[in-house]
């Protein structure tokens, strides 16, 4: 090993699962030029030095020269992401003991063969912040006192832990449940997290950039999405990777009983803040600060929006000084905030994609004993429409399920539970399964569908029907790139029209059950309200929220009571008129419809307005006939499926004798025939009373004499 080797490289951020690790990923490359092979410790020098383990950069971080260090690791050698380091190869020894002194929770003696399990191969020098990833999303935190023997040494099994009695006061960065929080614990907004770290590290740290090109520094961030996002998380990391003073504001904090409070309050933060520049003023909830002047009622609102106005861009010039804001209704804001000089980029924070979830379900499964048969890639494909707060709900949901398990062996009295126990604890994907029945994307709770256990195995006959739906439903989210290598716009909407029973609704469960996506019902009588526009604002919010929720399923049970003919039926309020207008512009106006699928289904097609029912919008229109005889005896098959005696019902002769009958008719026959075996044994049981006393239910079977009477009964046949 050549220890005077010494390259000089940029920091990258690290991995979301290697946070706490103490990895510093290298181009294999630079690896070799060092001399080094992976496990080797290399030393990072920033204001202060300290220790990480040689691992391999991935594939799309090599021949850039550059370091992935996770936060922790930063934080030790003080250096910033993007800024650059000396890395120098380190001899190091095995630690034999070491002395931590708790910055977050102080830990049990009968912990520390817990904690020292997870700090296992972890680099250490005395005064280095380590961090041990627990049970679940939580953490502890310790700052090394001392080390024996001194310098670099890799914690391992044998090493021996003692815990000092000294609380750590931490670090003063910020924190998420007393735990210091890094980039590494923000997933899926790296696009988002890059531009506002170029509008806000960039002016606090390098102020003379913006003097050299003689243009003002940027004052303000809007951050805007909906809540569970990570809006008030990234303006954290945000003021500590920064190295920022850092100031929250909440609307009940400012607003005052006593005329001038609320003013005087905000002026006194805004020059605290300046005084201790570089500051970060972060402004949560700013609706309830800063709302629309023209439609609030109260002087005292108004009165705070103009003294914000005039702190953020005024007569006085800001130094040093940036503000975050974050709501989840920008249009709430007055539009005099909305513009340069204020807030100089609005920047939107989505619902996570695929990618983003599972980079966000590795930050909150990071600390659990996960089962091998656990399949993170899965969790994210069909967890549509949560936010990060919703998958940290799942993790935590999953890691109780696992608790319950644990309980009935080990009772509440957990302080006495062994460790060999707790270690031997994993949680299953069957907890996660069960956690996603608990927690509802929180984007679309309002109008969240609990989707029922249909599948196309409930779905008798409609085979064409079926392939269709799955061309245009499924294969978009499944192949997408096929379709944008065709240069074709997936299909918006398709609507099932057929005579009444026919199984319109049947298919469009099975539908949203086999695509997996999120589904949004629309009732056309909740959307009409008495008072005028409100219920075109129903229609936009439906459509607003499948747009957040997106890949999401709209499904219009009944449309043609939602979007009539605009010549039929019109009164005076012409409400009916006003929300099939909303429809039109939202599935295909200026704003384009991505994600989002509208399955419509009606038995009266004659009575949707035209416009409606061009492409584009419903871009086909499907006609189910009644079933022939095999679609029959398919409906049949599936109505028979599971039924006590049916295996003696020919299906197939069945349905030659049911012809004109639809599938809820078939469905109908089929009922009708159990209850008729289920009268003729309570009938039986009525001579015998003793047969229930004695606690043993008599068989229900069917036969073929119920199904002539349910014939006779439904379809109005005689019998043979």
């Amino acid at each position: 090993m050549s220890e005077q080797q010494t390259l000089k490289l940029k920091v990258a951020e690290g991995l979301a699962k290697d946070a706490g690790r103490g990895y510093a990923r290298l181009d294999p490359a630079d690896i070799q030029r060092l001399g080094l092979t992976l496990g080797d410790l290399v030393q990072v020098r920033g204001k202060r030095t300290s220790v990480a383990k040689v691992m391999p950069a991935y594939q799309d971080m090599r021949g850039k020269s550059c370091v992935q260090l996770d936060g922790i690791t930063r934080k030790n050698a003080g250096i910033a992401v993007d800024e650059r380091t000396d890395v120098t190869p380190c001899a190091y020894a095995p630690a034999e003991r070491i002395t931590l002194a708790p910055t977050t929770v102080t830990p049990g003696k009968r912990d520390l063969a817990y904690i020292g399990s997870l700090l296992d191969g972890v680099p250490v020098m005395r005064g280095d912040l380590v961090r041990a990833s627990l049970f679940g999303s939580r953490s502890a935190d310790f700052r090394v006192e001392d080390t024996s023997p001194g310098g670099a040494v890799v914690i391992n099994p044998t090493t021996a832990l003692v815990i000092s009695q000294r609380q750590d006061a931490g670090n003063g960065g910020a924190q998420r449940g007393g735990a210091t929080i890094t980039y590494e614990d923000v997933g899926g907004l790296r696009h988002q997290v890059q531009r506002i770290r170029e509008m806000i590290e960039l002016p606090l740290r390098h102020p003379q950039v913006f003097e050299r090109l003689g243009i003002d520094a940027p004052k303000g961030v809007l951050l805007h999405g909906p809540p569970g996002c990570g809006k008030t998380l990234i303006a954290r990391i945000i003021a500590q990777e920064a190295d920022a003073a850092f100031y929250t504001v909440s609307g009940p904090e400012i607003i005052h009983k006593f005329y001038g409070e609320s003013e005087a309050h905000l002026r006194k933060i805004f020059e605290e803040a300046a005084r201790k520049g570089p500051s970060i003023i972060f402004l949560d909830e700013i609706d309830a600060i800063a709302p629309r002047r023209d439609k609030v009622v109260g002087d005292v609102e108004k009165r705070v929006v103009a003294q914000l106005l005039a702190l953020m861009d005024g007569l006085t010039r800001r130094q040093n000084l940036i503000v975050i804001a974050a709501t989840n209704l920008p249009n709430a804001l007055d539009p005099a905030l909305r513009r340069p000089g204020r807030f100089d980029r609005e920047i939107a924070i989505p619902i996570p994609d695929r990618d983003g979830r599972r980079e966000i379900l590795d930050i909150h499964s990071r600390g659990m004993p996960l089962d091998e048969d656990v399949s993170l890639d899965h969790l994210a494909e069909i967890t549509h429409g949560f936010v990060g707060a919703d998958l940290e709900a799942l993790c935590r949901e999953a890691a109780m399920g696992t608790l319950r398990r644990l309980l009935p062996d080990v009772g509440m009295a957990l302080d006495d539970l062994p460790f060999d126990r707790l270690a031997s604890v994993t949680v299953l994907m069957a907890d996660f399964r069960t956690a996603l029945r608990e927690v509802e994307p929180s984007a679309i709770r309002e109008v969240f569908v609990e989707v029922p256990d249909v599948g196309w195995h409930d779905v008798g006959g409609l085979s064409g029907v079926r392939e269709r739906l799955v061309e245009a439903v499924e294969w978009p989210l499944k192949y997408p790139q096929l379709f944008e290598q065709a240069g074709i716009q997936p299909p918006k909407g398709l609507l099932l029209a057929g005579p009444p029973g026919i199984g319109k609704t049947l298919i469009a469960k099975a539908v949203a059950n086999e695509s997996g996506v999120n589904v949004i019902a629309v009732k056309g009588p909740e959307l009409m309200s008495r008072f005028v526009g409100e219920s075109e604002a129903g229609v936009r919010e439906v459509f607003h929220k499948a747009r957040q929720a997106a890949p999401c399923i709209i499904f219009l049970d009944e449309v043609d009571a939602v979007v009539p003919a605009r010549s039929a039926g019109a009164s005076d309020s012409h409400v009916a008129a006003r929300v099939l207008s909303q429809f039109l512009a939202e599935m295909d106006g200026l704003e384009e419809l991505k994600g989002v699928f509208v399955l419509g289904a009606t038995n009266r097609a004659d009575l949707i307005d035209a416009a409606m029912l061009r492409p584009g919008r419903f871009d086909e229109v499907i006609q189910l006939p009644l079933p022939n005889a095999q679609d029959r005896a398919e409906i049949l098959a599936v109505h028979l499926r599971g039924k006590p005696g049916a295996e003696v019902i020919d299906a197939t002769e069945l349905a030659t004798r049911t012809e004109g009958a639809s599938g809820a008719d078939l469905a109908a026959i089929c009922n009708r025939a159990a209850l008729f075996a289920i009268r003729r044994v309570v009938a039986g049981a009525d001579d015998k009373p003793q047969v229930f006393d004695s606690g043993a239910t008599p068989a229900v079977r069917l036969a073929g004499a119920d199904f002539e009477q349910a014939l006779s009964e439904v379809m109005g046949l005689e019998r043979p």
